[in-house]
C-alpha cells in the first residue's frame, strides 16, 4: 500500500511539474508573439529639421558668404525616406531683398554618415546625432534639429 501512495504522490508531483513548464512556455511564447515596443534609431535621418544655428551663431544669424554679409532668417532640411532631401533657406542678401533658396538632393546612408549628391552641385556630408543634423556646406557650418 505504501508503493502505491508513492506511485501517486510521484505522478502527481510530476504532473505539477509538466504543468508548470507547459505553462512557463506557453508563457514565454507568447510573450515572444506579442509587438514589441520599438525605439526610434537613433542615426534614423527621415524627417524635418529646422535650421538652429550658421558657423556657430543662432539663427537669425548675421554671417559672411563669399566676401558679403548675410541674414540668415531660417531654414529646413528635410530628408525623405525615398533617398531624397531639400534644403530650404530663408535669407536677405546685401541687396535688402528677402530671398528663399531651395535646393534638392539624393543621398546615401552610412551609419551616421548622410552623403548628399546635390542636383548641378557637388556632394557634401553631413552627420546624424540623435535629432541634430550638421553640414558644412559652401563654407558655412549649419546645424538642424528634427
Amino acid at each position: 500500500m505504501k508503493t502505491t501512495n508513492s506511485i501517486g504522490r510521484i505522478k502527481t508531483q510530476l504532473n505539477i511539474a509538466l504543468q508548470s513548464c507547459f505553462v512557463v512556455a506557453v508563457g514565454l511564447f507568447i510573450s515572444a508573439c506579442q509587438n514589441q515596443p520599438t525605439t526610434a534609431n537613433a542615426a534614423d535621418p527621415i524627417g524635418v529639421y529646422a535650421l538652429v544655428s550658421v558657423n556657430g551663431k543662432p539663427v537669425p544669424a548675421s554671417v559672411a558668404h563669399q566676401g558679403a554679409t548675410l541674414q540668415v532668417r531660417s531654414g529646413a532640411f528635410t530628408i525623405n525616406a525615398d533617398g531624397t532631401c531639400v534644403s530650404k533657406m530663408i535669407f536677405v542678401p546685401p541687396s535688402g531683398t528677402e530671398a528663399t533658396r531651395e535646393v534638392r538632393a539624393t543621398y546615401t546612408k552610412d551609419g551616421s554618415k548622410l552623403t548628399m549628391q546635390w542636383k548641378g552641385a557637388g556632394k557634401t556630408v553631413g552627420t546624424i546625432d540623435g535629432n541634430t543634423f550638421t553640414m558644412e556646406n559652401e563654407g558655412m557650418a549649419l546645424v538642424y534639429r528634427k
